[in-house]
């Protein structure tokens, strides 16, 4: 996904505030062993990419004055009660470097689990997105979760997820291997099955 910025020079909370009343906001690129970079950016373009998910976890060709930097979105400073983003962050990617970000999940199949549509259970999406690291060239956009076999009172941890080559789980998640899914019967249903059981066995008057 290509982003255009433009260089900016003056900071400080009264230019910052000047270039939002333009349409503008401000920016800063950072890392790489390279010097930060102050950029400005189109607000509405911003915007309208903030709600793409892609936009949060793939890298960005950042293009400012001509010349393009891959990079990662790390930071979004919204208003606290209007539509306006306040600053963005970019880190630059080093292609050779190994990196750390969250990436998102996709649940599938759950529609079609045997426990979701004979037994009435209902799954629950712990986390909605985990933290991997991998070289650049190999970050998922997403991580698809099969939740087809999953049965009632069971729960899917982090490695269950099924990694893509060259892609692997952060050490401290490997290491917690955090729940992501769960399956449970709601207290209603259980409560209906038993009342039916009950009724079931009762002799015939």
């Amino acid at each position: 996904m290509k982003v255009v910025a433009f260089e900016r020079n003056k900071q400080g909370t009264g230019a910052s505030r000047r270039l939002r009343n333009t349409g503008k906001t401000p920016g800063i690129v950072y890392g790489a062993s390279s010097e930060p970079q102050l950029i400005e950016l189109d607000h509405n373009a911003l915007w309208h990419a903030l709600k793409k998910e892609s936009f949060h976890s793939s890298i960005l060709d950042l293009e400012v004055a001509g010349k393009s930097q891959q990079v990662l979105l790390r930071d979004v400073q919204y208003h606290p009660f209007r539509q306006i983003v306040l600053h963005v962050d970019f880190q630059r990617v080093d292609p050779n470097k190994k990196l750390h970000t969250r990436v998102p999940l996709h649940f599938m199949n759950q529609e079609t689990n045997p426990a979701v549509k004979l037994s009435g259970a209902v799954i629950s999406h712990v986390v909605n997105e985990i933290e991997v690291e991998c070289l650049p060239a190999s970050l998922p956009e997403f991580l698809e979760v099969d939740l087809a076999k999953i049965e009632a009172g069971q729960t899917m941890h982090a490695k269950d997820i099924v990694l893509p080559a060259g892609v692997s789980l952060t050490a401290h998640v490997d290491a917690e291997n955090p729940v992501i899914a769960s399956a449970t019967i709601p207290a209603g249903a259980v409560a209906d099955e038993a009342a039916s059981a009950a009724e079931g066995a009762a002799p015939a008057a």
